[in-house]
């Protein structure tokens, strides 16, 4: 488990402050961070150092459900945030921690997010395509520029 670990790179053409956004706001997180084929309920979410979050991920063609939250370790605005991730289901032990550092680069956002301490049920491989998706879902969120009406 303490090997299990996925890295990824991205770069967005959205500033660091919508993608921040995007991590920080529980109707935002319930659209981009669910892997296709799953929906997401932020139960709760009290975003600050020490703060609790609590979310659930849902099968849509099943209806099966698997539940984590975890704690906020650092949080520096715009730049960084580390958090962990436990699941409620004993058969996935352990906890993760997932890092995302964002930087301004010249055509936007530059993204690396880590997550260690995969449980060894989840092949790393299915974690990773996961996270591929859900950075996929999180361009389609923050690229679009809608002026109001």
């Amino acid at each position: 488990m303490a090997n299990n670990k996925v890295t990824l790179h991205r770069v967005f053409t959205a500033p660091p402050e919508k993608v921040y956004k995007a991590f920080t706001d529980a109707d935002a997180m319930a659209s981009w961070l669910p892997p296709y084929g799953f929906v997401c309920k932020v139960h709760s979410m009290d975003f600050q150092i020490g703060g609790k979050y609590k979310m659930s991920f849902t099968n849509f063609t099943t209806g099966s459900s698997h539940s984590f939250g975890g704690e906020y370790l650092e949080i520096i605005p715009n730049e960084r945030l580390k958090y962990s991730d436990e699941f409620d289901d004993p058969n996935l032990p352990g906890q993760m921690i997932t890092t995302i550092e964002l930087r301004k680069v010249l055509c936007g956002t530059e993204l690396f997010a880590t997550q260690e301490g995969i449980p060894d049920a989840i092949p790393t491989e299915m974690c990773y395509l996961g996270w591929q998706e859900s950075l996929d879902k999180l361009k389609r969120l923050i690229e679009p520029n809608i002026p109001d009406a």
